[in-house]
């Protein structure tokens, strides 16, 4: 240990090869130029003049004489010394710790007192370096030998070893091991000098001690807390656990050589709707809280763990949660006397917290008197604990339209009635949301709440509402759907009259004549009527539908150039992120353009000043499907088509009325109310599902969901099943209306002869129908309905080649009269017409079933293609 230098006491130190050094050559400097000067007189006496000698020596008489008595008054000092240095010294002279200062080489340069003291040295001569001292014993020398590295590296650093000797054994330090620290730095060195390293060393052996044992005092703190007859844990600001006693880690089956801090939350080890009280134990503003709590813990098997818990949470100056201590007391064992008592208690208490619904006890008046968990958890965001200590009446849950009939219930209960009606409110600021209260009458009050009047029940009904809603307007989508489907199909037969009667007229019209104008404009406007048609049909879901495997990124890659033109001359931009490796879809291609055209469409006319329309797409596994939580989604792979737009948005109170038909915020005369029911019917017709989200000032979102297509393979037997003159026949004879005008610019299509049997129950296109094929050549013969068609065919004795037949009929419909008359006939070919789509009726007909397909209204050339393209068609 070294010695303390008593007060006003100044050591001078062991060792100082750097103090003087500058006087003493200054000294000599000046000596040798006095000596120089006087052997110049000598030699050169005679070469000057007496004159200059004297006056050179006046001078230097009269400097001396000056500086002898400036000496003697002390205005001139012979030897100055800086009083900063002088400072320096007998501050380090002083230090308690030993200080040795050498140069690069090891050579000493400064050893203090203390030093001296340490390493047992008395005098200068007996002053060794460190390495000296140290280099014996192993923990030492590693220690200097790192330390003198660093110093060559311009690192500083310190290192602590244990020597089982003390340095100074020699001057009475006392024996046994000793812990020293050992300080290296850099010091700069004065004028040529090179830079110096400072070494400190001292020792701590009086230090580690007491570490020591503050260790083992921790130590044993810790095992006491651990194996403490109660659990206990610590938690962060967000729950998170980071100390867990040994205690309540076997309770719960934790392994504790697993634990690592923040890996477990409060919510992770509290079972039921126990959360919820946890969560109602709040602070106010830099104060702490505690409270005690009945409920259950989660075992690591999942088992229940019946506690009482104290639980005291801490909150920040600004009203943030704090940290929170929890000492945990197990209720499960009970005295001889008592046991039964507190099994009951605990089973009623898991009971209370863990039932679904939640529960208040309430007096007269209405004020809370006790809670369950799943209340707290339910009305977190409108009651606090707070409030229901300080006596916070139930009636603040009820929406203010319901307050009254709650005040009615309560005082049906006062007066113990048993019949009270159950109380639908909806919540006080979230009207979206929905519960419904059963009040109970106190019949036996207790002797523990007297004050009890009556036992209130809440339950969310929120999901259920929306159910509800949801079913009401499907229900009505629906009634609208088939209502819009009886008027497409009369409406179809109306157009197929007027187009058959107005292409006959052309067919005997001139251009050059007046009339010919006013006939293709009767065309015209009944192929834009046709397209109403089509949307209604698509909406009602019995349009015509040609599905095909789709790669949606070549889809929407080949669609980005039209919908560019749509939205040109606006601020409105376009912005496509394509999903990587997606999933093929099977849907029809031209309605699936109608969908995304259209909801650019209206996306562009939400963005009146600007904005961007983002088209994304993306795969959705079953897992990811969860994350949306959108009623009736199927949990299975689907595919995900997005288009957002940055508009205005839809109010909530239209957003429910977006699909219907024929509605519109569109100015009149821009927009028919069908864009929207349209897509509606085309997706789900598709097999998918829409979902819109919308927030007034941000913009809205269509998710679109396509379920993934997972090509099957079909036998041999199947594949010939599906000729062309099934499915794939039917999809050509289908084919849009230009299409089947180019086709028949190139075709042939005169009858040749053949006999054709028109069946059709409305006449204006019976008879429309059966002019235009008598003009090509054909022998037609009609029937109004099935039953005619069949005796028709009888009086013919079977001889018609071809069956053109409509779908909906009174008597006997188009697939019943398919069935009759294949079972004579079975070789016979047969076109369905009809304006709905061909799933609609040909799930009614056998699998192997072959028959051509004309959707509704058709043309005189649509038509000829259609019966000629059946006769050519081979099985």
């Amino acid at each position: 240990m070294t010695r303390k230098p008593k007060d006003g006491d100044i050591e001078a130190p062991l060792v100082d090869r750097g103090s003087g050094t500058g006087t003493a050559l200054r000294i000599l400097v000046l000596a040798i130029v006095l000596v120089a000067a006087s052997v110049s007189f000598v030699v050169f006496r005679d070469q000057l003049d007496n004159e200059i000698v004297l006056g050179i020596l006046g001078i230097l008489a009269m400097m001396g004489i000056f500086f002898i008595v400036s000496s003697i008054i002390g205005f001139v000092e012979v030897m100055p010394q800086s009083q900063s240095d002088d400072l320096a010294r007998r501050f380090l002279s002083s230090q308690p710790e030993g200080t040795l200062i050498t140069d690069i080489d090891g050579r000493i340069v400064y050893a203090n007192t203390a030093y001296g003291e340490m390493t047992g040295a008395r005098k200068a001569t007996e002053v060794q370096t460190l390495e000296a001292h140290l280099s014996r014993y192993r923990e030492s020398s590693e220690a200097l030998y790192r330390l003198t590295n660093g110093l060559r590296e311009g690192r500083e650093s310190y290192e602590e070893f244990r020597l089982l000797k003390p340095l100074g054994q020699a001057s009475g330090h006392g024996s046994g091991a000793h812990w020293y620290r050992l300080k290296a730095r850099l010091l700069a060195g004065q004028g040529k000098e090179r830079k110096l390293h400072v070494w400190q060393i001292s020792d701590i052996t009086t230090e580690r001690d007491d570490q020591e044992r503050f260790f083992k005092e921790l130590q044993h703190a810790i095992d006491y807390l651990d194996h403490a007859p109660a659990g206990f844990f610590s938690a962060g600001r967000k729950g998170e656990i980071y100390y867990i006693n040994a205690t309540l880690a076997e309770w719960l089956g934790v392994d504790l050589t697993k634990f690592s801090p923040g890996s477990v939350t409060i919510a992770d080890l509290v079972a039921g709707e126990g959360m919820a009280l946890i969560d109602s134990v709040q602070a106010e503003p830099g104060q702490a809280r505690t409270e005690t709590l009945d409920l259950d813990l989660r075992r690591v098997n999942g088992q229940s763990l019946p506690v009482r818990l104290v639980h005291r949470v801490r909150a920040a100056r600004d009203g943030a949660p704090g940290e929170s201590r929890s000492i945990v007391l197990a209720r499960q064992d009970g005295g001889t006397s008592d046991q039964s008592a507190s099994i009951a208690s605990m089973r009623f208490t898991r009971f209370f917290n863990n039932t679904p619904m939640a529960i208040a006890s309430v007096d007269g008046q209405g004020r809370i008197l006790r809670t369950n968990a799943p209340f707290m958890k339910l009305f977190s965001d409108i009651i606090s604990r707070d409030q229901i200590d300080r006596g916070e009446v139930l009636e603040m849950a009820f929406h203010d339209g319901e307050r009254e009939r709650f005040r009615e219930a309560l005082a049906a209960a006062k007066d113990r009635q048993v019949d009270i009606a159950p109380i639908d409110s909806r919540h006080p600021t979230n009207e979206g949301r929905h519960f419904r209260f059963y009040v109970n009458a106190v019949i036996d009050q207790s002797d523990e709440a007297p004050e009890e009047a009556a036992i209130v029940y809440a339950v969310d009904v929120t999901d259920q509402k929306a159910l509800e809603a949801q079913m009401a307007q499907t229900q009505k989508m629906n009634a609208v759907g088939t209502l819009a489907g009886g008027i497409a199909h009369d409406f179809n037969n109306v157009l197929t009259a007027i187009l058959l009667s107005s292409d006959h007229l052309l067919l005997q019209a001139r251009p050059s004549d007046a009339s010919f104008a006013d006939l293709m404009e009767i065309k015209r406007n009944a192929n834009r009527a046709a397209v109403l048609v089509r949307q209604l049909l698509a909406f009602s879901r019995k349009q015509t539908m040609r599905p095909s495997v789709l790669n949606l990124t070549d889809v929407i890659g080949d669609l980005r150039m039209l919908v560019d033109r749509l939205i040109s001359g606006t601020n409105v931009k376009l912005k496509v992120e394509y999903g990587r490796d997606l999933w093929p879809v099977k849907t029809d291609l031209s309605q699936f353009e109608q969908v995304l055209i259209n909801l650019c469409v209206n996306a562009r006319d939400a963005m009146p000043e600007g904005g961007t329309i983002t088209v994304s797409t993306r795969n959705i596994d079953a897992e990811q499907v969860r994350a949306f939580q959108y009623r009736g989604l199927p949990e299975e792979d689907l595919v995900l088509i997005e288009v957002e737009d940055t508009g205005t948005g839809i109010p909530a109170d239209i957003m429910d009325k977006i699909f219907e038909p024929f509605f519109t915020t569109k100015e009149v005369g821009k927009g028919t109310g069908l864009g929207l029911a349209m897509v509606y019917g085309i997706v789900k017709q598709s097999g998918g599902y829409i979902y819109p989200e919308s927030e007034v000032g941000k913009g809205t979102v269509f998710r679109i969901f396509l379920p993934r297509h997972i090509p099957e393979v079909q036998v041999a037997a199947e594949i010939k099943a599906a000729t062309p003159v099934s499915g794939v026949e039917s999809a050509k004879l289908a084919a849009p209306p230009a299409e089947a005008e180019a086709v028949a610019e190139n075709q042939d299509l005169t009858g040749k002869s053949a006999v054709v049997l028109l069946v059709e129950d409305e006449e204006a296109v019976r008879r429309g129908g059966k002019r235009m094929l008598e003009t090509r050549g054909y022998t037609v013969h009609e029937a109004g309905s099935g039953v005619e068609a069949l005796d028709v065919m009888d009086e013919l004795d079977g001889q018609v080649d071809i069956v053109v037949s409509d779908v909906v009929m009174p008597e006997m419909d188009g697939p019943t009269l398919l069935t009759e008359l294949r079972k004579k006939y079975p070789d016979l070919k047969f076109i369905f017409v009809s304006g709905y789509a061909e799933d609609a009726f040909a799930r009614n007909l056998p699998a192997d079933a072959k028959f051509g397909f004309l959707p509704k209204p058709f043309s005189l050339k649509q038509l000829a293609v259609a019966v000629r393209e059946m006769l050519d068609g081979t099985d």
